[in-house]
C-alpha cells in the first residue's frame, strides 16, 4: 500500500495579492464569465503561460510549429493560418471563452451564465454521449458542436 498521490496545484497565485487594479479586473471577469472564485482566473492565466512558454521554445523549430498551431486551432484558440506571434498575443479572455460554461451560454441552452454553471454541475448537459460536470473544461471545436441538453 502506497501513500495516495497528492494533487498538484494547477495555478500560480499573483505576486501582489492586494493590487487594486488586478482585483477590479478579476471582479469584472468573474461576473462576465460566471466564475466561482479568482482561482479559476489564475488557472486560465497558468494555462496561457504554459502555451506561451511552448511557443517561445518553438520559435527556433519551424517544423514543429505547424503541429503546435494546429493543436491550438483544434481548441479554438487561434486560426489555422496563425503564426507564433499570434500565439504569443493570446489573452486570458480567449481561454475563458472556450470554457464549457461559456459555450453553453453562447449556444443559448441556458439564459444566464450562472444557470449554465448550475446545469453543468447537475449533469443536465451532455457532450455527445458523455455527461460532464466540470464547468471549467476547455472544449475543442468538435466537442462544441456536440453540446446538447439531456
Amino acid at each position: 500500500m502506497g501513500d495516495p498521490k497528492r494533487p498538484r496545484r494547477k495555478y500560480n497565485r499573483p505576486k501582489r495579492l492586494f493590487d487594486e487594479a488586478r482585483i477590479k479586473e478579476e471582479k469584472n471577469l468573474m461576473s462576465k464569465y460566471g466564475l466561482k472564485n479568482r482561482k479559476e482566473i489564475w488557472i486560465a492565466e497558468s494555462k496561457l503561460n504554459k502555451i506561451r512558454e511552448q511557443a517561445k521554445k518553438l520559435i527556433l523549430e519551424p517544423e514543429k510549429q505547424e503541429e503546435f498551431i494546429s493543436r491550438l486551432s483544434g481548441l479554438g484558440l487561434v486560426d489555422e493560418k496563425a503564426s507564433i506571434d499570434d500565439v504569443l498575443a493570446l489573452v486570458k479572455e480567449k481561454i475563458l471563452e472556450r470554457r464549457f460554461q461559456t459555450l453553453v451560454l453562447k449556444k443559448k441552452i441556458a439564459k444566464t451564465i450562472k444557470e449554465a454553471r448550475q446545469l453543468i454541475t447537475h449533469k443536465k448537459i451532455k457532450i455527445g454521449d458523455e455527461s460532464c460536470n466540470i464547468p471549467g473544461r476547455l472544449l475543442s471545436v468538435q466537442e462544441e458542436a456536440l453540446i446538447r441538453k439531456k
